[in-house]
């Protein structure tokens, strides 16, 4: 299925019939992604007054409690609300689903013992950028499948200068998707710089996400895509997510 959308007199064709998922899975094993001291998850059968939610334990259902910590355990999406006091859940700000995304590849620089995504890292990616793009979505290297089940925790991961992210709010972008637990320094005595930057704290700007914890394999190509957000109907700062690009397919 091709479908052509039309962006400030710009068309554009993407196929939907080859959805790329870049999340990764939560499952109920600690073989998967973990940051923030986090536990991992947990998918147990509801027990009560002898019922047991397994069909695999003599139940007549599967029916199961899911214990999940979205900032630790994976692919999600944030909103403002994880940096400000207020009405701000991740079910009252994003309010849209589909945009026009650029995914770019980055190496980043070594600052002592840091390992930082700077202004001038993104410029020499964004030479071509598409000015219709509302999402950034950015690769570090090395880039494998050990991202998606690394545990984070204490390893002083890359982030991104605040700097940086003023650039990225030149360019307009509104979606910020990232292969690292956080766009901030792992320990920065919560300072949060590139957060507050991205949402120009103390302003609000209500409807910018952050996804963080995403894998885009090395064979999706750097270029431009149909992005989908999709997130729980949850009143929390932030929620598991499930975000998939589409290739863009010659306009006829």
């Amino acid at each position: 299925m091709i479908s052509t959308i039309k962006i400030k007199n710009q068309s554009y064709s993407f196929d939907l019939n080859n959805p790329i998922d870049i999340s990764i899975p939560i499952s109920n094993s600690e073989n998967q992604p973990i940051a923030w001291f986090a536990n991992p998850p947990k998918i147990e059968p509801v027990r009560a007054d002898g019922f047991v939610g397994s069909i695999s334990e003599g139940g007549s259902v599967n029916f199961n409690t899911l214990s999940i910590t979205p900032h630790g355990n994976g692919t999600h999406t944030e909103c403002v609300g994880h940096i400000i006091e207020g009405d701000y859940t991740i079910n009252n700000c994003l309010k849209k689903f589909h945009f026009l995304a650029q995914l770019i590849t980055v190496d980043a620089i070594k600052k002592g013992k840091d390992s930082v995504i700077t202004k001038e890292v993104l410029k020499s990616q964004l030479k071509e950028f598409n000015n219709n793009c509302e999402a950034l979505i950015v690769r570090t290297t090395p880039n494998d499948t050990s991202k998606c089940s690394k545990n984070y925790t204490d390893t002083n991961f890359t982030y991104f200068s605040e700097s940086a992210i003023e650039y990225c709010n030149a360019l307009g972008i509104q979606h910020l998707l990232v292969d690292l637990p956080s766009i901030d320094k792992e320990k920065d005595d919560g300072a949060l710089l590139a957060h507050k930057a991205f949402w120009n704290v103390p302003e609000v700007i209500k409807h910018k996400t952050i996804t963080e914890m995403v894998y885009i394999p090395n064979s999706v190509i750097d270029d431009v895509y149909l992005l989908n957000i999709s997130v729980i109907s949850l009143e929390s700062d932030a929620s598991p997510s499930k975000p998939v690009i589409y290739q863009k397919h010659p306009v006829k």
